[in-house]
């Protein structure tokens, strides 16, 4: 199967993104959230409860500082989490019953595969920290940190925090770019498809490359989203999360669901 995979890729025919799909993506994404909404949003309250867990654990080591950083890694390894959601919103395309069990017990056809891309996605998230490290320290030196309400004063309020926030910005926004490029058709197709994890990064990175008006702006929505969802105290994200959860298998069917009889 792998070796029917590989030839597949070979003649790979990157399709077309119109820029009207994201805003699509997301409507049927809403509809799935509201055809399920017992299973979507406990989602997005464990989501909600997971970001509350790891602000509670940095404040009790007093290690604030890497709310921010940290925030951004989160992001990056969300496609993962939202496995289950993919699995509903396939049941509800075939018109299938959804059950609590299955989508928290989610058969995949590639589940190594999934698990490795999800460490590449963790590696990913420990070089931003250790990136946004190093960016702290050659503004502010080695000097403790001093709390929460004082480090939002330096950053922005100083010029040297303006320019590690900009500058951090910046690389973060690299990270994500590569992270959303890797991440953003393969895990969904890793779901539904006996395929190598590399063929599926692969493919995902095409459709970015080649269609990358329409990919940039759905990844403009996606940060929108999160990033309202994250300044309300992850309150929104009880919302927020699924609804891009079922959006993204929404963008993988439209985009290459078609690329196998498995996915139809």
């Amino acid at each position: 199967m792998v070796q029917s995979e590989s030839v597949a890729r070979q003649a790979f025919t990157v399709p077309q993104v119109d820029l009207g799909d994201p805003r699509d993506w997301l409507a049927a994404g809403w509809r799935d959230c509201m055809r399920t909404p017992g299973i979507s949003f406990s989602y997005g309250f464990v989501f909600f409860a997971i970001g509350w867990a790891i602000v509670g654990t940095l404040v009790f080591f007093d290690v604030t500082w890497m709310m921010l950083p940290l925030a951004a890694g989160f992001m990056l390894v969300g496609p993962i989490m939202a496995v289950g959601l993919y699995e509903v919103s396939r049941r509800l395309a075939r018109d299938e019953h959804v059950t609590v069990m299955s989508a928290m017990f989610v058969r995949t056809r590639s589940p190594g595969q999934i698990v490795f891309t999800g460490v590449l996605l963790m590696v990913l998230v420990l070089m931003w920290m250790r990136v946004a490290m190093i960016n702290y320290a050659l503004f502010f030196g080695l000097r403790p940190f001093p709390g929460l309400a004082e480090s939002m004063r330096q950053l922005f309020l100083t010029g040297d925090g303006l320019a590690m926030l900009a500058i951090g910005t910046l690389v973060g926004g690299l990270f994500a770019v590569l992270a959303f490029a890797i991440s953003a058709f393969s895990i969904p197709m890793m779901v539904v498809r006996d395929v190598d994890a590399v063929t599926a990064m692969v493919r995902s990175v095409q459709v970015m490359r080649h269609n990358p008006r329409a990919m940039f702006l759905w990844g403009m929505k996606i940060a929108i989203l999160t990033g309202i969802g994250m300044i309300t105290g992850f309150l929104g994200m009880i919302v927020v999360f699924p609804l891009l959860g079922h959006a993204t298998w929404h963008a993988y069917q439209s985009v290459l669901g078609h690329a196998s009889p498995s996915d139809a």
